[in-house]
């Protein structure tokens, strides 16, 4: 079904409008708006479809229509004799009928609606071509019913009230019970409602550009759309994504590759196999230094047979820098599975080298269900084996529809910043039970759908490890119309009466990822001007790399530096190299892969091609202040303020020395999962002098340093040298 645009207005006096989609049944020819993917509106406002169909010879590889010379299918082939949209012959609804864009040989061509999803349930797999969309609220109108019984509320529930729920009487626009900003504020439903606008305070806020931008360039392609990336210890990306109808590059079954290993140094990807539907999965890295990924969702059997149900699925993915021989080793899946599904799912590696999983969806069905949705969290071991048992966090609940992908941190004392919607706390795992309660971040929701980013300011010995985090951007709803927030928060956690410093970004920003530097600066790039996070809700693509410093003083920490020419919008992803560059890939805003703009609703498409981008530190001269000839004591270093030395050749003139140890982590959906930086103590530094020996102390625990793979970059005034892996124990 196509979707246009109305306007509801919430029971409350001056309050803004929030725009959600419902149905329009017939087409304009004028604008082509009403029709269904893969069709074209006529003059007489019915949808037929664009596609070309010449009935060319059946292919022996199952693909057909448009991009395959107007292949037909053969009936009475392996494969199934209806041309879907995306061009794979079969036989299910998804590949025969019109209204889902089949090309030819369909058996109903009418263009009708899709058959309605099942009852949700805990069992039931959702539609693993879609997305979780929040619903729009049938109503908005004050609820006078009975009070609730499990924490849902409003027109959707029964007209429940909150009454005096524990977690507070406000009943929030999409019917959950709380007393958060997000429940009593804009469009809540009863209860002691504030019904205050979401709208932050904070607008853009201009910023001069960078005396030194960087520039960006078009290095290779990615082999497969990026929707989940990670720097692996061997150097390399590795590129997840889910099953697809077309990636660049296919297995030795002659199936698509769904995962690809990126070489930087050559610019080139070779194919990885994995077993279970990886769509929109979490992860973070053991303490051995193998990637570990976790959930997904179900298997599109009717695509690929070869590739199972995701909804539990635990991924291991091992490269060594010491050991060139597995480079190329497929993803490893020996069975093991999580305790409860989860589709969204947030990770952090832990001091003890276990992994704390949360969130997600059951299903993959509406997220406003309360059955839907997997509030709780898990515990794997250090070897990613789980413990066998979900515990519900009440931040979780509380936040929902916004609960899926929360941000999370690892803080110093070795309690865990949780982050969900506009709420956040300070979560003891081993205790199982919230430590602290924080303020509301003030401004829009910042976490799936409308999600911003979220980045733990390097840690540094100097301040005793004192941990700041800092959340940018993020929108208003679910929709393209949405407004995307240029505004930002940064808070100590761990302060006795912790509160956010607001600050804005030069422009509104949805889908930003923020990656920290070597320098201490912090990169904050990709995402949208407008809409959201889901299939085809984004437009306006944010193309200006953001540039924070957050040693500046609060209203002078944002720079501007180079602009991209490429839209890097839904399932994108960026990634700090070996080098010191970044790496930036992905975009794929549509339900399967389009290659060509003009078959995308909004005219985007999914975007193979993998840039790098020169920071302001690598720029004109900088480039050959680098510190060389980098050579570490030890390549294993205990979290115990044990210490190593560090050889290196610097510039004659060099004034200072830095030396930054970093974890790049999972990087998905804007969220960088476990990412960290900590600046260690350093001794042995001779002013004028070329060749350098200085001795660094490594941090003093592992809540500072959780166990796993690093990179130690030297940093001289400001310029990083070449980062080589380490291993923290």
């Amino acid at each position: 079904m196509k979707v246009s645009i109305v306007t509801v207005l919430f029971a409350a006096t001056g309050i803004a409008n929030i725009i959600f989609p419902f149905v329009q049944p017939h087409c304009n020819s004028s604008s082509g708006i009403g029709c269904l993917r893969g069709q074209h509106c006529l003059s007489d406002g019915t949808c037929v479809s664009h596609h070309i169909t010449r009935d060319a010879t059946p292919r022996e590889d199952g693909r057909c229509g448009d991009d395959f010379d107007g292949a037909a299918c053969d009936p009475k082939g392996a494969y199934g004799g209806c041309c879907s949209d995306h061009g794979y012959c079969g036989k299910t609804v998804d590949h025969c009928l019109v209204a889902n864009g089949c090309q030819s040989g369909c058996t109903n061509t009418a263009v009708t609606s899709p058959a309605p999803q099942p009852a949700p349930t805990k069992a039931s797999p959702g539609n693993s071509n879609s997305e979780p969309v929040i619903a729009q609220p049938s109503s908005t109108d004050a609820a006078t019913g009975p009070e609730t019984t499990d924490g849902t509320c409003g027109a959707a529930n029964g007209g429940a009230t909150c009454g005096d729920w524990p977690q507070g009487g406000c009943c929030s626009m999409y019917g959950f019970c709380g007393k958060s900003t997000a429940h009593c504020g804009e469009g809540c439903q009863s209860g002691p409602c504030a019904r205050a606008p979401i709208s932050p305070a904070l607008k853009a806020a201009p910023a001069p550009k960078n005396v030194k931008p960087g520039s960006f360039k078009v290095v290779g392609q990615s082999g497969v759309p990026a929707m989940h990336a990670a720097l692996m210890p061997n150097g390399r990306a590795v590129f997840l994504d889910k099953v697809e109808d077309y990636t660049q590059v296919k297995l030795s079954n002659g199936r698509y590759a769904y995962s690809a290993e990126y070489d930087p140094i050559s610019n080139t990807y070779s194919a990885l196999a994995y077993r279970t539907n990886a769509f929109c999965s979490g992860g973070s890295f053991l303490p051995n230094g193998t990637l570990l990924d976790v959930g997904g969702n179900a298997p599109l059997t009717w695509l690929d047979d070869t590739v199972g149900d995701g909804f539990k699925g635990i991924r291991y993915l091992t490269r060594s820098s010491a050991d060139a021989s597995i480079n190329g080793d497929d993803w490893s899946e020996p069975g093991n599975e999580l305790d409860t599904a989860r589709w969204y799912a947030s990770c952090q590696s832990m001091p003890d080298g276990s992994m704390f999983v949360a969130s997600g969806s059951l299903n993959g069905l509406d997220p406003t269900v309360l059955t839907n949705n997997n509030p709780t969290f898990e515990i794997l071991n250090a070897k990613g084996v789980t413990s066998g048992q979900s515990i519900t966090i009440e931040l979780l609940v509380k936040a929902q529809p916004y609960y899926m992908y929360p941000f999370v941190h690892l803080l110093p004392d070795g309690t865990l910043f949780v982050f969900a919607s506009k709420s956040s706390e300070v979560f003891s795992v081993a205790g199982q039970k919230t430590v602290k309660n924080l303020p509301d971040l003030p401004g829009d929701y910042r976490t799936y759908p409308n999600t911003g980013g979220l980045v733990m300011l390097p840690l540094t010995a100097d301040n005793n490890w004192t941990p700041e985090v800092v959340i940018c951007g993020g929108g208003a709803y679910q929709d393209i119309t949405s407004p995307s927030d240029p505004s930002c928060g940064r808070m100590n956690p761990l302060a006795p009466d912790p509160e956010w410093e607001m600050d804005a970004m030069p422009e509104d920003r949805g889908m930003v990822e923020g990656t920290l530097l070597p320098d201490g600066t912090v990169l904050w790039v990709n995402g949208a001007q407008k809409g959201a996070e889901g299939f085809n809700l984004a437009t306006d693509p944010a193309l200006e790399v953001l540039i924070y410093d957050p040693a500046a003083p609060l209203g002078k920490r944002w720079t501007t530096g180079a602009s991209s020419t490429i839209p890097r919008l839904y399932h994108s992803v960026a990634l700090l190299l070996l080098d010191g560059t970044l790496m930036i890939a992905g975009s794929n805003p549509d339900q399967m892969p389009v290659v060509a703009p003009k078959f995308d609703p909004q005219g985007f498409h999914t975007e193979f091609a993998v840039e790098v981008y020169t920071p302001p530190y690598l720029s004109g001269d900088n480039a050959q202040r680098r510190p060389t000839d980098v050579v570490l004591s030890t390549l294993s270093l205990n979290a115990d303020s044990s210490t190593f030395t560090i050889g290196f050749t610097a510039p004659s003139d060099a004034k200072a020395v830095k030396v930054a140890l970093y974890h790049g982590g999972f990087v998905t959906h804007a969220v960088h999962m476990s990412q960290r930086m900590a600046f260690l103590g350093t001794n042995g530094w001779k002013a004028g002098a070329r060749q350098q020996l200085i001795t660094v102390t490594g941090p003093p625990n592992n809540n500072v340093a959780p166990p796993g793979p690093y990179v130690v970059y030297v940093v001289v005034d400001g310029v990083p040298g070449v980062g080589q892996f380490i291993m923290v124990t």
